[in-house]
């Protein structure tokens, strides 16, 4: 009697806990309820503005409307990493500006389009390998290193073009890259797409997503474990800049000009999509499935009201009052739950 006793006492110890139903889906919700959240929202302005707008739900305005939010999106999806690592970057608009001013200029004095765009893409990497250098590698804090970035950047697209748009030659190729379609969908649109898959795969299925979280969750702990911190936040910047001047690249082939007042107000729609999608403003959490989210609910409320002849002046009150709205859910509400993304 006395040796069944402690046998049956370990077969008990080795009996598994069970985990309670519903612990999985419960676990899930609340690691994805802020892109959940501004999932529901978009469904519900797509169906208010179907209701309110004869042609808000027609092929021809929902790929529109596609092309137009492609270059936030695309830039949204870098912005999500840089503000994942408690990062930011105002300078974002102002390389927009520049991109597309020179772009135009080169293409307009003769030099070939294909190298004019790379070149125009190098200029994105470079302003951006700056503002990584002066953050990560100089401790400098982003915002002001960005902001000075934005002043910069802006001075030099008024400079190189004294303040007018220069037209794109409409028999240039690259004017296709943001009027032509592929099937009927705007290449722009198309564009963005692959720049979401692409970055929701190098957050969520790579180390280097994994070392984005650490920065900006514990970058000391990160930088123990024989992670160069540094030079992640140098690859993140450089990043936001290709996508800016990427952006840049299809403004300024939709409309077949460039100009220096492009991207003008650019840098807060982008960080409004983001923060709208559930990525952290403090860092260490973020959502490029979120952030293309919310790009979408931008793009919608704007070109409903358009549809609904509302002053384009309203938009950006709208827009105002969304970011102030989704940071303060973001920073006081939902970030009690210490829920992650993807």
């Amino acid at each position: 009697m006395s040796s069944a006793t402690p046998t049956t006492q370990t077969q008990i110890e080795e009996v598994p806990a069970e985990r309670p139903r519903g612990s999985h889906l419960r676990g899930w919700l609340l690691s994805n309820i802020l892109t959940l959240a501004v999932g529901v929202v978009l469904l519900v302005l797509l169906g208010v503005f179907s209701f309110t707008a004869d042609s808000f739900l027609t092929v021809r305005n929902l790929l529109n409307m596609l092309r137009q939010i492609a270059p936030t999106l695309v830039v949204a999806v870098t912005m999500t990493l840089v503000i994942t690592t408690s990062g930011i970057d105002l300078s974002v608009g102002s390389i927009v500006a520049l991109s597309g001013s020179l772009l135009a200029i080169w293409v307009q004095g003769g030099m070939n389009p294909t190298l004019a765009l790379m070149l125009v893409l190098l200029l994105g990497v470079l302003v951006g390998a700056v503002n990584g250098w002066f953050s990560s590698y100089q401790g400098l804090p982003p915002f002001i290193v960005t902001l000075a970035t934005l002043s910069i950047v802006r001075g030099a697209a008024l400079l190189v073009t004294g303040g007018y748009s220069t037209p794109i030659p409409s028999d240039a190729w690259i004017t296709v890259l943001g009027q032509g379609r592929v099937g009927g969908v705007p290449i722009p649109a198309i564009i963005a797409l692959i720049v979401v898959a692409i970055g929701w795969f190098l957050f969520t299925q790579t180390p280097f997503g994994r070392y984005v979280i650490g920065l900006g969750s514990n970058s000391e702990s990160l930088r123990r474990t024989g992670v160069n911190t540094r030079f992640v936040g140098l690859v993140v910047y450089i990043l936001s800049g290709l996508a800016a001047s990427t952006a840049g690249i299809l403004i300024a082939s939709r409309l077949a000009s460039g100009s220096s007042n492009a991207g003008v107000g650019f840098e807060l729609e982008v960080i409004t999509a983001v923060v709208l999608g559930g990525t952290s403003l403090l860092g260490g959490r973020g959502s490029v499935v979120g952030t293309a989210i919310g790009a979408l609910v931008l793009g919608v409320i704007a070109n409903g009201l358009v549809l609904l002849h509302v002053s384009p002046f309203y938009v950006q009150i709208v827009q105002g009052a969304i970011l102030l709205l989704a940071i303060f859910l973001n920073t006081r509400i939902f970030s009690r739950f210490g829920m992650g993304g993807h």
